[in-house]
């Protein structure tokens, strides 16, 4: 039996698919979300939905009742993560699950960017665990680039901190389909067993070149404006983002600027079996969304 956490997140959501997908039976998927009962468009695909909330350790240790292998992804509760991610991994352990495969990010034991520091603890403390484990070094989403272009597309700007800095992208179904193909091995195949991949899109590109794409796509002029770190947390709150979140955004892009979002890795490709998604390709489905 698999289990999937955030299973109500966009990737936990795509990941199931995968599986399913894989020939894997959905009775023997569980689904860990933190509200079932907002989880009716997984559970029609007939997988097992269970509670798992990251803030109730109890609720973890019985959703992982009978779990083989476990897809971890990782929680978006800055500041929260590293605690939560210890309680599923504690839970795991009492619960013999065998097998862990944890989404982390890009080169968490290099990286500056703030949120690597969550995801590196994680790495540790499952290293130290006894488990089985995978890790997967998840780069950023396309998504991230292209989920909010009404503004940039209103404007004609895309304002970022990132100067030249290049983002080795992939979208949230390249990524998905990875982690099922791993998770999904059986167990008596130790292939990935203590493997840590750099998963991340094969054509890395610019802030600005993202701004020519889109004005290509919508046939109009779109130009990156490049601030500086202070300037584009400031804007990004002003546009009514969180402080926290607003900061978090600035200090990726300060470090991608320096490299911390950019890697040449095959990994992504050779794991989910094809040819990532384009960049001019998940710029052209938002925009004609």
């Amino acid at each position: 039996m698999i289990a999937v956490t955030g299973a109500n997140g966009k990737l936990g959501r795509l990941a199931i698919q995968e599986l399913i997908k894989k020939g894997v039976s959905a009775k023997d998927i569980v689904a860990g979300v933190r509200s079932p009962e907002k989880a009716q468009e997984i559970a029609a695909l007939g997988v097992q939905v269970r509670k798992l909330d990251y803030d109730m350790p109890e609720t973890i240790l019985s959703a992982l009742q009978g779990v083989d292998r476990l897809l971890l992804i990782s929680s978006s509760e800055i500041g929260k993560r590293e605690s939560q991610h210890r309680s599923v991994i504690s839970a795991a352990k009492s619960a013999g699950v065998k097998r862990v495969v944890y989404t982390s990010i890009l080169k968490a034991d290099s990286s500056r960017l703030a949120l690597a520091a969550e995801h590196l603890a994680t790495e540790r403390f499952l290293r130290d665990s006894g488990l089985s484990f995978t890790i997967l070094r998840n780069g950023w989403y396309l998504e991230n680039h292209t989920e909010n272009l009404g503004a940039a597309l209103e404007h004609g700007v895309i304002l970022g901190a990132a100067g030249e800095g290049r983002f080795s992208s992939a979208s949230r179904a390249d990524y998905a389909a990875a982690a099922a193909a791993v998770v999904a091995t059986p167990l008596s195949s130790t292939t990935h067993d203590g493997k840590v991949y750099e998963l991340a899109g094969e054509n890395a590109f610019t802030l600005s070149e993202l701004a020519a794409v889109v004005g290509r796509v919508a046939g109009k002029p779109v130009v990156y404006k490049n601030l500086s770190g202070e300037e584009l947390e400031k804007t990004l709150v002003s546009f009514g983002l969180p402080g926290p979140f607003a900061h978090i955004l600035a200090d990726s892009d300060l470090y991608a600027a320096k490299g911390d979002l950019e890697i040449q890795s095959s990994d992504l490709a050779r794991l989910s079996g094809r040819a990532g998604q384009s960049l001019e390709s998940a710029v052209t489905a938002a925009v004609r969304r």
